[in-house]
């Protein structure tokens, strides 16, 4: 299956290129991150109760993932990564979390 990319951008320049639904707990997810190849979770906060962030490098790109209203949202901080690359990130992700629904 390909995965929609998103092109939100956000205040802070970053962008918002991805959803996946929250069907595992962040530690799950920042441990799952840490096994894709050249992957480096870099930083994570929680407040352990509403949600967390985890930052990590890959391919040269910082990523942060936030967990927000059910589903994970992907942003990437330089806008023009190449798609391949935030492919790459969801798709292994996805694997883990199954696939949201964009609508449309």
């Amino acid at each position: 299956m390909v995965l929609k990319l998103l092109t939100i951008e956000m205040n802070d320049g970053s962008r918002h290129f991805g959803d996946l639904p929250q069907t595992v707990l962040w530690h799950q997810l920042r441990n799952h991150i840490e096994q894709l190849a050249g992957a480096e979770v870099t930083h994570f906060v929680t407040d352990n109760v509403t949600e967390a962030w985890i930052d990590f490098s890959f391919c040269g790109h910082r990523f942060s993932v936030n967990d927000q209203f059910g589903a994970y949202w992907f942003f990437v901080n330089d806008p023009t990564c190449p798609d391949e690359i935030l492919e790459a990130v969801l798709s292994h992700c996805e694997f883990l979390l199954g696939t949201a629904d964009h609508g449309g």
